[in-house]
């Protein structure tokens, strides 16, 4: 799948394609319908099929701090729509100066002039343009006037069941991580690279992979029972996802155990899928009381997924 950084990076062969806009964040059950309706239409029409989204996200620009948690980075929504044979994501700027220009002006300007969009798919409430002016009337009356059909997703949506981000950041939230697979199609995951940390880990047995999490919020935070897969592999192991109080951590991060594994995994990218939350995070009056408590987490975890209980050993 061919990703476009930026308007400035559409050249003249990315004219022609079908679209649909959105966030798509977690690319859930219900994204996975649309796109793969996009995708049968691409080929009918016989040109690519291409996703528009915004980085950051529109409600990250306008509210920061109080957005929601984000289900998934943009190195994961690519990972998601590859995946499902989309051709191009087309990964958009959004700041001031492109929420604050004219409705006509993101239509024929980028859809019409640079894109060349022969159909669009969009929620029926997607607005745009200064003071969020543009609509899904506006985009259908300018469909007749340049010649492509606009659809709106609702007629695309799964009917067995209601799927969104909102709430699949809802049962995450409540730790109902089966619902929130259920929505997702797949069990919930974290991507990233795996980074040097401070070794604490190591001391007491219990080597760690350290993945920031590169999220202005996390969606979830706690101990989990977790598979991590690595070069098509997956293995088990323990992991936390939080800020370490214990040792008066500030940064979000993920730190992953693997049992009875040995290798060097620094500077791979990893995706981690959280498969039981054994507890949530806390904070000990010492470093002897909180390794204790990472054995007993490390035995539930081995025994959720069937493993026998053993010593820890290295990575």
């Amino acid at each position: 799948m061919e990703l476009i950084r930026g308007i400035h990076n559409i050249k003249p062969w990315h004219r022609g394609c079908v679209l649909t806009i959105g966030n798509f964040d977690g690319v859930h059950l219900g994204h996975q319908a649309v796109l793969r309706r996009l995708t049968e239409q691409a080929r009918r029409l016989k040109v690519p099929a291409c996703v528009m989204i915004f980085e950051p996200q529109p409600r990250e620009l306008f509210t920061g701090a109080n957005a929601p948690a984000r289900l998934t980075r943009l190195r994961e929504k690519y990972q998601q729509l590859a995946r499902l044979g989309i051709d191009r994501l087309l990964c958009v700027r959004f700041n001031a100066e492109f929420a604050a220009q004219s409705p006509d002006h993101f239509i024929r300007g980028l859809l019409v002039d640079k894109l060349g969009v022969r159909f669009l798919v969009v929620g029926d409430d997607f607005r745009f343009g200064q003071n969020r002016g543009g609509d899904f009337e506006l985009l259908t009356r300018a469909g007749r006037a340049f010649d492509f059909e606009v659809v709106s997703t609702q007629s695309w949506r799964m009917n067995s069941q209601r799927v969104s981000s909102t709430l699949i950041r809802d049962a995450l939230v409540n730790d109902r991580l089966l619902d929130a697979a259920g929505m997702l199609g797949r069990p919930y995951s974290l991507c990233g690279r795996v980074a040097h940390g401070a070794k604490l880990g190591r001391t007491i047995g219990f080597p760690t992979a350290n993945v920031a999490l590169k999220r202005q919020v996390s969606p979830v935070s706690g101990v989990y029972a977790v598979e991590l897969w690595l070069d098509g592999k997956r293995y088990p192991g323990v992991a936390n996802v939080g800020n370490k109080p214990t040792v008066n951590g500030t940064q979000a991060l993920l730190e992953v155990h693997l049992f009875d594994f040995s290798g060097d995994i620094y500077g791979k990218q990893v995706e981690v899928e959280l498969r039981h939350k054994l507890r949530s995070e806390q904070k000990f009056a010492s470093f002897a009381l909180l390794k204790e408590q990472i054995q007993r987490d490390a035995a539930k975890a081995r025994h959720w997924f069937g493993l026998t209980v053993s010593e820890p050993n290295g990575m």
